[in-house]
């Protein structure tokens, strides 16, 4: 193995990392959140280095420098050990890089004279949340290929991704995923079915918790429909979901949203009807039924809710978006809900009904972009046909259709970003990061 290289960063030396003996830290990343710059293909997605299989891999994309691949770590952690199993297709040149946020990274190590087979740097001194392999120079005509990347460490103390939903104001930053129009009638068995494939990469990312913007069913949103379909894929960590209905759940013959609710039942009404809203850490999440947006008793409620709020950060999700480009386009329905929203001071709004993912910058409830406005993101990729963009809206910033996945929100106690994730373990999109109002 060839010498490791001294890197040098804000004065600060770090440490040569030996590559040799095994450290007393555990593993942290096996079955973590995966992304990479670009893969060969569908089988070797960014989540195949992490699986802890020595037979599978990732692969990016042949002949082109530089390519990546990074794992969420899901909280901030101490990195002592990184090990890299290469496949034929390995790295000459590349740097092992940490990051609090997934935007600036700080390297801890780098390699200019590599040769395959295994990495194993020792005596890290790393800190943040998310890794990365940063590949500068292939040393093959092909591309990156790694069978593992395994991160060693201790995580930061905290509340376990897996246990309860703490409801007190305790603060920290923490992961949410969310997603609309979720389950066709189809099962994993059929190769061209995506909810499955969406419900794998939601529960890889492991957050607090998920939200779900309407249309959780198709097409009827029988109780049986949700038995068969939604159940054998989303339905995995139905206890840590927090959903709203749909247009679709109104449709069912037994009763407007009777399946929903039998499927569901205090999932769904926490509060004894089909809005409601909860806390975690410095946000407020507010829950609500935009099939029922003309009733007084939810109006009074939300404004009731709002005003008895104490927590600095407002998130409000529901199904139909009042501004989108696709096929539904904008609907005006939801315009008084986000009046009151926008005079409350909220942050930030998710729904569906259009099937494709869009981000707007932040607006009025009359589309005047301004700073203080309410950032809407639709994301409506959870599993159902996609729709195309038909008419692009003022201040839309991104728009994908065609590429199933899930939004990962990353909250702090004081400010919010987002990532949109395909299946394919692809980070799709990448969105500013805003400050609470």
């Amino acid at each position: 193995m060839f010498a490791a290289v001294l890197v040098l960063i804000g004065g600060l030396v770090l440490g040569w990392s030996e590559r040799a003996g095994a450290a007393a830290d555990p593993l942290i990343s096996r079955g973590k959140a995966a992304t990479a710059s670009s893969t060969e293909g569908s089988s070797y997605a960014a989540g195949k280095a992490f699986d802890g299989s020595a037979t599978t891999r990732w692969a990016s994309a042949e002949g082109s420098d530089p390519q990546w691949l990074r794992v969420d770590l899901g909280a901030n952690a101490t990195v002592s050990r990184v090990k890299l199993s290469w496949e034929a297709a390995y790295a000459k040149a590349y740097r092992l890089e940490v990051s609090a946020d997934g935007v600036t990274w700080t390297a801890i190590a780098e390699e200019k004279a590599g040769n395959g087979g295994t990495d194993d740097w020792t005596g890290l001194a790393g800190k943040g949340r998310h890794v990365r392999m940063y590949g500068t120079a292939r040393g093959t005509s092909y591309g990156y290929s790694l069978f593992e990347l395994e991160v060693y460490g201790a995580l930061d103390a905290g509340p376990s991704p897996t246990g309860p939903t703490p409801t007190g104001p305790s603060g920290g930053a923490f992961t949410v995923v969310a997603a609309g129009d979720i389950a066709a009638q189809c099962t994993a068995s059929d190769s061209g079915c995506a909810h499955p494939k969406t419900a794998a990469l939601a529960q890889r990312i492991n957050p607090r918790f998920y939200l779900t913007m309407g249309d959780n069913q198709y097409d009827d949103a029988r109780l049986a429909d949700f038995r068969d379909y939604y159940d054998k894929s989303w339905g995995a960590f139905k206890a840590k979901t927090h959903p709203v209905p749909g247009n679709h759940e109104t449709y069912d013959p037994a009763g407007s949203l009777a399946g929903y609710k039998s499927y569901f039942g205090a999932i769904a009404y926490p509060q004894g009807k089909s809005w409601y809203s909860f806390d975690e850490g410095n946000w407020h999440f507010v829950a609500l039924d935009s099939n029922a947006f003309d009733q007084s008793a939810q109006i009074d409620w939300l404004k009731a809710d709002l005003a008895a709020n104490s927590r600095k950060c407002v998130a409000a999700y529901w199904h139909h978006p009042l501004y989108s480009s696709g096929g539904h386009g904008n609907d005006p329905v939801s315009r008084p809900v986000w009046r009151i929203l926008y005079d409350a001071r909220a942050d930030l709004v998710l729904n569906g009904h259009d099937h494709h993912y869009e981000r707007f910058a932040p607006q009025d409830p009359d589309g005047r972009a301004t700073a203080d406005g309410i950032v809407e993101i639709v994301g409506g990729m959870g599993g159902a046909e996609p729709y195309p963009i038909e008419q692009v809206q003022p201040n839309s910033q991104k728009r994908i259709s065609g590429d199933y996945g899930v939004l990962k929100l990353d909250l702090t106690d004081s400010g919010y970003g987002w990532s949109y994730v395909g299946t394919d373990g692809q980070v799709k999109d990448t969105a500013p990061t805003y400050s609470c109002h």
